[in-house]
């Protein structure tokens, strides 16, 4: 039987929620400067390159600015989960496996390994709905939870989510799109409330969103 959200052709000017695991659920992110390495990746191939005259154009890194979005993410130890919008259809491709390439190569060689770091292919979510759209921001940002006693999701420094309460901006994360849902006055306070309420029903909804993903 095939596996869920195994997707080989994305649709051009859509959203995704792309996720995967370290192989054997094995951790991907030992200590903190695996956490950045894996973030300064993403700003690499997500912002717009500084024009360089010195460099040959044959030897400039690929970038993905103009074609993707990146609206959410977040990293745990053992896996990661990213919200992005592409306007070909295969940015999303081209960009997982830029960064899984390089990503790669820095884990083997820091830790002395051999073999692939993460669980075969990324899974895939085309986003296909507005509650879809406006929940699946809420299950990624919620990702770390439970937190240990006097944690915060606030304090959470591997995820978007401090972009969106407006302690931290990351120039290539994109909130706007999601905060044009909240209270125009206070979009940030809407966003927090909304996010960190836990009535019942509304995780059930959360879920429903996630069709297949083990932690």
């Amino acid at each position: 039987m095939p596996a869920k959200n195994i997707i080989k052709e994305f649709d051009p000017y859509s959203y995704y929620h792309i996720y995967n695991r370290g192989v054997a659920k094995q951790v991907i992110f030992l200590d903190e400067q695996d956490y950045k390495v894996f973030l300064s990746y993403l700003k690499l191939y997500l912002t717009k390159p500084e024009k360089d005259d010195k460099v040959a154009p044959s030897k400039h890194l690929r970038n993905y600015f103009e074609l993707a979005t990146l609206l959410a993410y977040c990293l745990l130890p053992n896996h990661f989960h990213l919200f992005i919008y592409q306007k070909e259809s295969n940015t999303i491709t081209d960009l997982m496996r830029s960064i899984g390439t390089k990503y790669s190569m820095y884990f083997n060689k820091k830790y002395k390994r051999v073999g692939p770091v993460f669980q075969g292919n990324y899974k895939a979510v085309l986003i296909t709905s507005e509650p879809q759209f406006i929940y699946l921001s809420k299950y990624i940002h919620r990702n770390p939870l439970p937190l240990p006693a006097g944690s915060n999701l606030a304090g959470y420094k591997y995820s978007s989510y401090q972009n969106y309460l407006g302690l931290f901006n990351q120039t290539w994360i994109d909130r706007s799109e999601i905060l044009s849902y909240f209270s125009k006055l206070s979009p940030a306070e809407s966003y927090r409330q909304f996010v960190e309420e836990t009535d019942e029903r509304d995780l059930v909804t959360i879920k429903n969103q996630m069709l297949d993903f083990d932690e």
